[in-house]
């Protein structure tokens, strides 16, 4: 039953080492390039949690108290941060999924969070079964995917097997300089027969047994008798001679993590100058902007969480015309926004939560003029806000009411226009869109006054920049400068006027009648 299971079975194991370390330095690609190791408990009993390769070959080693670790120079202390790993562990899984929906963080589900947070390695159980011919063969798909995990800044490694848990012995026990391993089906027992007995995490109780029995490899562990082992380790013992066979079954259980542009760090001390939170800012723009280029999107919308200094946070939101994926654009917009409302103490935490939209595409006609960079206006209005305020810019709406000039402002975005294109017959009794003439009303600011004669209170001539017009057609009155619920208000009268001089030229007008105060004026002219 187990080889059976084996050939319809095929996982691919994500190992990232020393996990700690590389989540505190996936925002800190200063940091990459000299010793440093990851601090947890409280002072003076911290101890190193995690270190990077640079750091073990000076000799440093897990469990190192602060004193000893400050013996060594020129290497950098960082405190462990929960948040910053579980951001990264939501990364890992999401490069993952876009390799198969199926994905499994290994053993998560048995450990508590006290437990999860003593982990020094993330693990993950990918099922990778029909994705040949998406992906092409298992190993090809895992070179992919450690390249995907290199662009987020991680380093990992990827071991394919018909077996679960042969996989991940396999991932554990492969050199540092290993990054790809595919068992072959049938052959998990002769791939794991060199690995340590590390590599099954046994207790220490078992640990010590086996050593007194003088067995260090999986393979030695794999030759005793099942039957004997059982007998003396009990049900442990069996589990781990599975294991070490590559034969022990395990029953996948996928999760489903959902798609959240976010990244958070903590900082190391606190910042004032904005110049240093935007270095910070450019970091984890580079891993929003890898993550969404990945996924196909483009960034919409970024917000930005400051803790500050005493408790207080600070939260700005950026939304540009069009979503992009041009870092230099986001920093100057961010840039330009926190200029303007500048964070009131010393900063603690950055957050930076992304909403994911779609990428722009401008197709223009052969002989249209060039359109301006959607970027420039952004920047522009940016600017302009920093100048007025924010409630001073944007593109005015019509109220729903009669009263003249009634608008507010809204911010300014770029609707999407769908463009029909029809062809017109002979014959055909309707008009096109493009060919319909609409006319234009050109506002007078300040209106003008006029002079008017009424028959039956209606308009028949008036007097108007030095001429004398007659009206041919007059359509009105419309009641407005006022609301329904309050008719004392409606103090003016519209008329839309089509008149003509003495050689018949044509004058289309808006003239205005003031009941409150008497008179006329001109308010607007018509192309």
């Amino acid at each position: 039953m187990g080889g059976r299971a084996m050939t319809d079975e095929l996982y691919a194991c994500l190992y990232a080492r020393e996990f700690p370390v590389q989540a505190m330095l996936r925002l800190r690609p200063e940091l990459r390039e000299q010793p440093c190791v990851v601090m947890e408990g409280d002072a003076p009993l911290e101890q190193v949690c995690s270190l990077n390769t640079k750091a073990r070959l000076l000799g440093m080693e897990r469990g190192m108290t602060r004193v000893e670790v400050d013996t060594f120079p020129a290497s950098a202390v960082l405190a462990r941060s929960l948040k910053e790993e579980a951001a990264t562990r939501a990364i890992l899984l999401e490069c993952a999924g876009a390799f198969s929906p199926r994905l499994e963080e290994s053993n998560v589900e048995e450990r508590n969070v006290d437990e999860r947070s003593k982990d020094t390695a993330f693990v993950c159980g990918i099922d990778i079964v029909g994705t040949q011919s998406l992906f092409g063969p298992p190993e090809t798909l895992a070179r992919r995917l450690v390249e995907r995990v290199r662009a987020v800044g991680m380093r990992a490694c990827v071991t394919v097997s018909g077996n679960l848990h042969a996989a991940i012995c396999m991932a554990k026990g492969l050199p540092p300089g290993a990054t790809v391993k595919v068992i072959p089906q049938g052959e998990e027992a002769a791939a794991l027969a060199e690995l340590p007995l590390a590599v099954l995490d046994p207790s220490l109780e078992q640990a010590d047994t086996l050593a007194a029995w003088g067995v260090r490899t999986l393979g030695m562990l794999a030759a005793l008798p099942e039957k004997d082992l059982v007998a003396r380790m009990g049900q442990e013992g069996r589990r781990l001679w599975q294991l070490a066979r590559g034969e022990r079954p395990h029953l996948f259980q996928p999760v489903e993590p959902p798609l959240k542009l976010a990244e958070q760090m903590e900082l190391d001390s606190p910042v004032e100058l904005l110049d240093s939170l935007l270095f910070v800012v450019g970091a984890m723009l580079d891993q929003l902007i890898v993550r969404a280029n990945a996924r196909l999107v483009a960034l919409a919308a970024v917000t930005i969480t400051l803790t500050l200094e005493g408790g207080g946070t600070h939260a700005r939101t950026v939304r540009p015309a069009l979503p992009t994926n041009d870092k230099r654009l986001w920093i100057r917009l961010l840039h330009l926004d926190l200029e303007a409302h500048p964070p009131q103490a010393a900063v603690l935490i950055v957050a930076l939560d992304a909403e994911p939209g779609e990428t722009s595409k401008v197709q223009l006609g052969l002989f249209s003029p060039q359109l301006p960079e959607a970027s420039r206006l952004d920047v522009t209005l940016a600017r302009i806000r920093a100048v007025v305020g924010e409630e001073n810019v944007g593109r005015a709406a019509l109220l729903d009411t009669h009263a003249p000039e009634a608008f507010r402002l809204e911010a300014f975005k770029i609707e999407e226009f769908r463009i029909e294109v029809r062809r017109v017959t002979e014959g055909d009794g309707e008009t096109p869109a493009s060919a319909q003439l609409r006319a234009a009303a050109h506002q007078l600011r300040p209106a003008e006054s006029v002079t008017v004669t009424l028959e039956s209170q209606r308009p028949v001539q008036f007097y108007f920049r030095g001429q004398s017009y007659r009206v041919d057609r007059a359509y009105g009155p419309w009641l407005a400068c006022g609301d329904w619920w309050q008719p004392t208000l409606w103090g003016q009268e519209l008329w839309d006027i089509v008149a003509r001089i003495d050689d018949n030229s044509l004058l289309c007008c808006c003239l205005v009648r003031d009941l409150m105060h008497g008179g006329w004026q001109m308010a607007a002219l018509y192309d």
